[in-house]
């Protein structure tokens, strides 16, 4: 195996490309280094990214934000304007792992290993992030749910990488909520992830909405009808209990033993209504 550590984005691309066998980008290498040790995989080329200094940015950028693909999950909770501003995202990674994990995992590695269970990628879907995607073609900006396609599948071409995540600008009176169900208390993969984003009027009506779960599927269901049955409500009992069974009837989760089918479909109703509830406090500013 052969390891680079490229300073620039297009030599890491020149890299990828040129490599005849199999290549891999490590941003964070919590995934990466494990399937490498266990060997599910043996990588002819490795190419760390965190040398590149436009990767490991947090920066503004069209009215929202630009997070680097190799910056940490605990650089964003470090990150007071961003974590204010997209609390479901910061929550997110910070449930990636333990401490240490927390210190290298990224959203962009987390997102490209293309686990069901993702912690992030339910909460980067819910917020409308966008994936920037940079190769030999050039540049793209695909939807973040566009990047997985199966399990431990993602949609990157040959010699492609995520260069950064891009959240959208926030409206006013919006935010956002991820919350997980585990079988322990801490350091556990989701049974059921679901992230919330909402946006009210100023008399606490819900005008916009987007409901994402992981867990329950190959990769992340977004549940429109979910959305839609919250969209134009205050959250009424009437409208969290249509935002549940939305959520249960868009499950397609399979049985194992951290979990049945009839369990994770029940717990990602009720994760559902309490994330709603929680994004719209925080919209409102109560928390």
């Amino acid at each position: 195996m052969r390891f680079e550590a490229p300073e620039t984005v297009e030599a890491a691309v020149a890299l990828l490309a040129g490599e005849a066998g199999t290549a891999f980008p490590l941003s964070g290498g919590t995934d990466l280094l494990v399937q490498m040790r266990s060997g599910r995989i043996a990588p002819d080329l490795v190419v760390d990214t965190k040398r590149i200094p436009a990767l490991r940015e947090i920066a503004r950028e069209a009215g929202g934000w630009r997070i680097g693909a190799a910056v940490s999950g605990a650089e964003i909770n470090e990150h007071a304007e961003l974590v204010a501003a997209w609390p479901g995202i910061a929550e997110a990674a910070n449930l990636v792992g333990s401490t240490q994990v927390a210190g290298r995992a990224t959203l962009a590695g987390n997102l490209c290993t293309s686990s069901p269970a993702a912690d992030t990628v339910p909460a980067m879907v819910a917020a409308g992030a966008l994936a920037r995607i940079v190769g030999p073609a050039g540049k793209r900006e695909i939807p973040v749910e566009d990047v997985p396609v199966g399990v431990q599948k993602n949609s990157l071409a040959k010699g492609e990488m995520v260069e950064c995540i891009l959240l959208p600008a926030k409206p006013d009176r919006s935010s956002d909520c991820y919350l997980r169900f585990i079988p322990r208390t801490e350091m556990d993969i989701a049974v059921v992830g679901c992230g919330v984003s909402v946006t009210l009027d100023e008399g606490g009506t819900v005008t916009a909405a987007k409901v994402a779960l992981g867990a329950v599927a190959p990769t992340v269901v977004v549940v429109e009808d979910g959305a839609q049955a919250i969209i134009g409500t205050k959250l009424d009992d009437a409208a969290l209990d249509a935002l549940a069974k939305a959520c249960e009837a868009a499950c397609n989760p399979i049985d194992d033993k951290r979990g049945t089918v009839e369990f994770r479909t029940e717990v990602a109703g009720t994760l559902a209504r309490r994330a709603v509830k929680i994004a719209a406090d925080r919209a409102r500013g109560v928390v």
